[in-house]
Protein backbone atom coordinates (compact mmCIF):
# COMPACT_ATOMS: atom_id res chain seq x y z
CA UNK A 1 0.00 0.00 0.00
CA UNK A 2 1.11 4.03 -0.74
CA UNK A 3 2.04 5.16 2.26
CA UNK A 4 1.03 8.73 0.81
CA UNK A 5 -2.59 7.62 -0.09
CA UNK A 6 -2.89 5.81 3.00
CA UNK A 7 -2.13 9.05 5.01
CA UNK A 8 -4.73 10.55 2.67
CA UNK A 9 -7.60 8.31 3.09
CA UNK A 10 -8.78 8.98 6.31
CA UNK A 11 -9.45 12.80 5.60
CA UNK A 12 -10.71 11.81 1.97
CA UNK A 13 -12.81 9.68 3.79
CA UNK A 14 -14.51 12.26 5.99
CA UNK A 15 -14.37 15.35 3.32
CA UNK A 16 -16.66 12.87 1.30
CA UNK A 17 -18.94 11.72 3.71
CA UNK A 18 -19.43 15.37 4.33
CA UNK A 19 -20.35 16.10 0.64
CA UNK A 20 -22.65 13.21 0.93
CA UNK A 21 -24.44 15.17 3.56
CA UNK A 22 -26.01 17.80 0.92
CA UNK A 23 -27.48 14.82 -0.67
CA UNK A 24 -30.98 15.14 1.02
CA UNK A 25 -30.73 19.39 1.08
CA UNK A 26 -30.25 18.87 -3.24
CA UNK A 27 -33.00 15.90 -2.96
CA UNK A 28 -35.27 18.00 -0.85
CA UNK A 29 -35.10 21.20 -3.20
CA UNK A 30 -34.58 19.95 -6.98
CA UNK A 31 -38.98 19.46 -7.47
CA UNK A 32 -38.20 15.94 -8.44
CA UNK A 33 -39.68 12.47 -7.24
CA UNK A 34 -37.44 10.27 -5.06
CA UNK A 35 -36.80 7.92 -7.92
CA UNK A 36 -36.28 10.48 -10.29
CA UNK A 37 -33.71 12.14 -8.17
CA UNK A 38 -31.41 9.25 -8.09
CA UNK A 39 -31.63 8.27 -11.97
CA UNK A 40 -30.53 11.85 -12.86
CA UNK A 41 -28.14 11.97 -9.62
CA UNK A 42 -26.24 8.96 -11.60
CA UNK A 43 -26.82 10.41 -15.26
CA UNK A 44 -25.58 13.53 -14.95
CA UNK A 45 -22.09 12.53 -13.14
CA UNK A 46 -21.78 10.04 -15.88
CA UNK A 47 -20.19 12.39 -18.50
CA UNK A 48 -17.40 13.71 -16.51
CA UNK A 49 -16.69 10.45 -14.99
CA UNK A 50 -16.35 9.45 -18.76
CA UNK A 51 -13.99 11.98 -19.50
CA UNK A 52 -12.17 11.02 -16.45
CA UNK A 53 -11.86 7.41 -17.47
CA UNK A 54 -10.66 8.54 -21.16
CA UNK A 55 -8.10 10.62 -19.84
CA UNK A 56 -6.78 7.45 -17.98
CA UNK A 57 -3.64 5.76 -18.75
CA UNK A 58 -4.52 3.06 -21.59
CA UNK A 59 -4.54 -0.53 -20.14
CA UNK A 60 -2.39 -3.55 -21.14
CA UNK A 61 -4.33 -5.02 -24.32
CA UNK A 62 -5.28 -8.33 -22.43
CA UNK A 63 -6.99 -6.04 -19.80
CA UNK A 64 -10.00 -5.55 -21.81
CA UNK A 65 -11.97 -2.18 -22.68
CA UNK A 66 -10.83 0.51 -20.00
CA UNK A 67 -8.75 -2.10 -18.22
CA UNK A 68 -11.98 -3.72 -17.05
CA UNK A 69 -12.42 -7.86 -18.02
CA UNK A 70 -16.16 -8.88 -18.46
CA UNK A 71 -16.14 -11.44 -15.82
CA UNK A 72 -14.98 -8.55 -13.35
CA UNK A 73 -17.06 -6.03 -14.78
CA UNK A 74 -19.84 -7.68 -13.58
CA UNK A 75 -18.93 -7.67 -9.83
CA UNK A 76 -19.01 -3.97 -10.81
CA UNK A 77 -21.91 -3.51 -12.02
CA UNK A 78 -23.67 -5.62 -8.85
CA UNK A 79 -21.99 -2.83 -6.65
CA UNK A 80 -24.08 -0.25 -8.87
CA UNK A 81 -27.05 -2.41 -8.17
CA UNK A 82 -26.97 -1.87 -4.61
CA UNK A 83 -26.02 1.62 -4.38
CA UNK A 84 -29.22 2.03 -6.92
CA UNK A 85 -31.26 -0.17 -4.40
CA UNK A 86 -30.25 1.67 -1.35
CA UNK A 87 -30.93 5.25 -2.96
CA UNK A 88 -34.61 4.05 -4.22
CA UNK A 89 -35.42 2.43 -1.13
CA UNK A 90 -34.18 5.33 0.96
CA UNK A 91 -35.87 7.55 -1.05
CA UNK A 92 -39.28 5.77 -0.68
CA UNK A 93 -38.53 4.63 2.80
CA UNK A 94 -39.46 8.69 3.67
CA UNK A 95 -42.93 8.24 1.93
CA UNK A 96 -43.71 5.32 4.26
CA UNK A 97 -42.31 6.61 7.63
CA UNK A 98 -40.53 9.76 9.09
CA UNK A 99 -37.87 11.39 7.75
CA UNK A 100 -35.50 10.78 10.92
CA UNK A 101 -36.70 6.83 11.25
CA UNK A 102 -35.68 6.58 7.72
CA UNK A 103 -32.32 8.78 7.81
CA UNK A 104 -31.20 6.95 11.06
CA UNK A 105 -32.46 3.28 9.83
CA UNK A 106 -30.30 3.97 6.52
CA UNK A 107 -27.44 4.66 8.52
CA UNK A 108 -27.53 1.33 10.16
CA UNK A 109 -25.08 -0.09 7.46
CA UNK A 110 -22.00 0.09 9.67
CA UNK A 111 -23.32 -3.06 11.79
CA UNK A 112 -23.95 -4.63 8.15
CA UNK A 113 -21.00 -3.97 7.25
CA UNK A 114 -18.82 -4.87 10.35
CA UNK A 115 -20.83 -8.04 10.57
CA UNK A 116 -19.96 -9.26 6.94
CA UNK A 117 -16.24 -7.90 7.61
CA UNK A 118 -15.91 -10.48 10.44
CA UNK A 119 -17.84 -13.07 8.98
CA UNK A 120 -16.88 -13.22 5.56
CA UNK A 121 -13.98 -11.99 5.17
CA UNK A 122 -12.04 -12.79 8.47
CA UNK A 123 -11.57 -8.57 9.43
CA UNK A 124 -10.71 -9.09 13.43
CA UNK A 125 -13.32 -6.46 15.42
CA UNK A 126 -11.93 -5.63 18.49
CA UNK A 127 -14.45 -4.70 21.65
CA UNK A 128 -12.91 -1.22 21.46
CA UNK A 129 -14.34 -0.68 18.04
CA UNK A 130 -17.52 -2.52 19.07
CA UNK A 131 -17.79 0.11 22.00
CA UNK A 132 -17.07 2.75 19.69
CA UNK A 133 -19.73 1.43 16.41
CA UNK A 134 -22.24 1.58 19.25
CA UNK A 135 -21.16 4.77 20.81
CA UNK A 136 -21.49 6.22 16.98
CA UNK A 137 -24.99 4.83 16.32
CA UNK A 138 -26.40 6.08 20.08
CA UNK A 139 -25.03 9.51 18.79
CA UNK A 140 -26.74 9.36 15.22
CA UNK A 141 -29.77 8.30 17.46
CA UNK A 142 -29.23 11.44 19.18
CA UNK A 143 -29.37 13.45 16.45
CA UNK A 144 -32.66 12.72 15.24
CA UNK A 145 -34.84 11.81 18.60
CA UNK A 146 -36.79 14.21 19.27
CA UNK A 147 -38.42 13.37 15.34
CA UNK A 148 -38.13 9.39 15.84
CA UNK A 149 -41.91 7.73 15.14
CA UNK A 150 -42.05 4.10 16.49
CA UNK A 151 -45.41 2.32 15.76
CA UNK A 152 -46.85 0.09 13.71
CA UNK A 153 -48.08 3.04 10.52
CA UNK A 154 -44.21 3.32 10.67
CA UNK A 155 -43.61 -0.28 10.45
CA UNK A 156 -43.39 -0.51 6.46
CA UNK A 157 -41.54 2.38 6.03
CA UNK A 158 -38.87 1.34 8.65
CA UNK A 159 -38.50 -2.25 6.90
CA UNK A 160 -37.26 -0.09 3.90
CA UNK A 161 -34.56 2.12 5.86
CA UNK A 162 -33.32 -1.34 7.08
CA UNK A 163 -33.25 -3.00 3.70
CA UNK A 164 -32.12 0.60 2.20
CA UNK A 165 -28.55 -0.15 5.04
CA UNK A 166 -28.59 -3.42 3.48
CA UNK A 167 -27.77 -2.72 0.46
CA UNK A 168 -25.66 0.18 0.71
CA UNK A 169 -23.46 -2.05 3.45
CA UNK A 170 -23.39 -4.50 0.07
CA UNK A 171 -22.34 -1.69 -1.81
CA UNK A 172 -19.45 -0.92 0.75
CA UNK A 173 -18.02 -4.04 0.82
CA UNK A 174 -18.38 -4.51 -3.21
CA UNK A 175 -16.08 -1.15 -3.62
CA UNK A 176 -13.78 -2.14 -0.66
CA UNK A 177 -13.22 -5.39 -2.65
CA UNK A 178 -12.76 -4.04 -6.55
CA UNK A 179 -10.86 -0.93 -5.33
CA UNK A 180 -8.26 -3.87 -4.96
CA UNK A 181 -8.35 -4.31 -8.61
CA UNK A 182 -9.82 -1.26 -10.17
CA UNK A 183 -8.94 2.57 -9.70
CA UNK A 184 -11.19 5.23 -8.26
CA UNK A 185 -12.44 5.99 -11.18
CA UNK A 186 -12.90 2.89 -12.96
CA UNK A 187 -15.48 1.50 -9.90
CA UNK A 188 -17.11 5.27 -9.82
CA UNK A 189 -17.77 4.60 -13.45
CA UNK A 190 -19.35 1.22 -13.67
CA UNK A 191 -21.63 1.21 -10.91
CA UNK A 192 -22.91 4.86 -11.57
CA UNK A 193 -23.49 3.49 -15.18
CA UNK A 194 -25.18 0.35 -13.72
CA UNK A 195 -27.31 2.25 -11.17
CA UNK A 196 -28.45 4.76 -13.95
CA UNK A 197 -29.75 1.85 -15.62
CA UNK A 198 -31.55 0.53 -12.68
CA UNK A 199 -32.86 3.79 -11.34
CA UNK A 200 -34.19 4.69 -14.83
CA UNK A 201 -36.75 1.62 -14.89
CA UNK A 202 -37.62 2.45 -11.40
CA UNK A 203 -38.40 6.19 -12.10
CA UNK A 204 -40.60 4.93 -15.37
CA UNK A 205 -42.44 2.58 -13.60
CA UNK A 206 -42.90 4.97 -10.16
CA UNK A 207 -45.05 7.35 -12.65
CA UNK A 208 -42.49 10.24 -11.39
CA UNK A 209 -42.03 12.80 -14.52
CA UNK A 210 -38.95 12.27 -15.89
CA UNK A 211 -38.07 15.94 -16.89
CA UNK A 212 -36.70 18.48 -13.82
CA UNK A 213 -40.00 21.36 -14.82
CA UNK A 214 -37.17 24.08 -14.26
CA UNK A 215 -33.36 25.15 -14.36
CA UNK A 216 -33.13 25.07 -10.67
CA UNK A 217 -34.30 21.80 -10.62
CA UNK A 218 -31.73 20.92 -13.22
CA UNK A 219 -29.26 23.15 -10.89
CA UNK A 220 -29.77 21.37 -8.29
CA UNK A 221 -29.54 17.95 -10.30
CA UNK A 222 -26.55 18.81 -11.20
CA UNK A 223 -25.12 19.65 -7.70
CA UNK A 224 -26.39 16.70 -6.10
CA UNK A 225 -24.65 14.58 -9.01
CA UNK A 226 -21.35 16.38 -8.96
CA UNK A 227 -20.79 17.45 -5.24
CA UNK A 228 -22.03 14.62 -3.50
CA UNK A 229 -21.86 11.94 -5.93
CA UNK A 230 -18.46 12.57 -8.37
CA UNK A 231 -16.96 14.28 -4.80
CA UNK A 232 -18.52 12.54 -2.12
CA UNK A 233 -18.90 9.19 -3.37
CA UNK A 234 -15.45 9.37 -5.53
CA UNK A 235 -13.50 10.21 -2.17
CA UNK A 236 -15.49 7.59 -0.18
CA UNK A 237 -14.54 5.25 -2.87
CA UNK A 238 -10.79 6.41 -2.77
CA UNK A 239 -10.05 5.90 0.54
CA UNK A 240 -11.84 2.33 1.10
CA UNK A 241 -8.75 1.27 -1.18
CA UNK A 242 -6.98 1.89 1.87
CA UNK A 243 -9.06 1.47 5.13
CA UNK A 244 -11.06 -1.24 6.41
CA UNK A 245 -14.21 -1.36 5.37
CA UNK A 246 -15.84 -1.81 8.91
CA UNK A 247 -14.03 1.37 10.10
CA UNK A 248 -14.60 3.05 6.98
CA UNK A 249 -18.58 2.40 7.45
CA UNK A 250 -18.49 4.03 10.58
CA UNK A 251 -16.83 6.91 10.06
CA UNK A 252 -19.49 7.66 7.42
CA UNK A 253 -21.37 8.61 9.87
CA UNK A 254 -20.17 11.94 9.88
CA UNK A 255 -23.02 12.11 7.40
CA UNK A 256 -26.18 12.53 9.15
CA UNK A 257 -24.04 14.88 11.27
CA UNK A 258 -22.85 17.19 8.08
CA UNK A 259 -26.60 16.41 6.86
CA UNK A 260 -28.49 18.38 10.19
CA UNK A 261 -26.14 21.23 10.35
CA UNK A 262 -26.63 21.36 6.31
CA UNK A 263 -30.35 21.76 6.88
CA UNK A 264 -29.99 24.21 9.58
CA UNK A 265 -27.79 27.00 8.17
CA UNK A 266 -29.04 26.31 4.06
CA UNK A 267 -32.90 25.32 5.38
CA UNK A 268 -33.14 26.76 8.61
CA UNK A 269 -34.22 23.37 10.34
CA UNK A 270 -33.84 23.10 14.14
CA UNK A 271 -30.14 22.69 15.05
CA UNK A 272 -29.93 23.04 18.57
CA UNK A 273 -28.16 21.07 22.04
CA UNK A 274 -29.39 17.85 21.48
CA UNK A 275 -28.37 17.61 18.17
CA UNK A 276 -24.52 19.18 18.93
CA UNK A 277 -24.67 16.29 21.57
CA UNK A 278 -25.16 13.65 19.16
CA UNK A 279 -22.71 15.34 16.71
CA UNK A 280 -19.91 15.08 19.47
CA UNK A 281 -21.06 11.50 20.17
CA UNK A 282 -21.01 10.32 16.93
CA UNK A 283 -17.20 12.21 16.43
CA UNK A 284 -16.59 10.42 19.93
CA UNK A 285 -17.61 6.50 18.30
CA UNK A 286 -15.45 7.16 15.51
CA UNK A 287 -12.13 8.04 16.89
CA UNK A 288 -12.54 5.15 18.91
CA UNK A 289 -12.90 3.10 16.73
CA UNK A 290 -10.15 4.89 15.12
CA UNK A 291 -8.09 4.64 17.78
CA UNK A 292 -9.15 0.54 18.14
CA UNK A 293 -7.94 0.40 14.66
CA UNK A 294 -4.26 1.66 15.49
CA UNK A 295 -3.62 -0.28 18.57
CA UNK A 296 -4.33 -3.37 16.10
CA UNK A 297 -2.08 -2.39 13.65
Amino acid sequence: MNAAHARRALPALIVGAILIGLAPIFVRVAGVGPSVAAFWRLTLALPLLGLMLWRLPQPPPAAGADGVSPRALRWLWLAGAFFAADLALWHHSIRWTSVANATLLANMAPVFVTLAAWRLYGERISGRFVVGLALALIGAATLVADSLQIGPATAFGDLLGVAAAVFYAGYLLGVSRQRRVFNTVQVMFWTSAAGAVLTLALALASGEALWPPTAWSWLMLAGLALLSHVGGQGLIAYALAHLPASFSSVSLLVQPVAASLFAWVLLSERFGLQQAVGGIVVLSGIVLCRLALLRKA
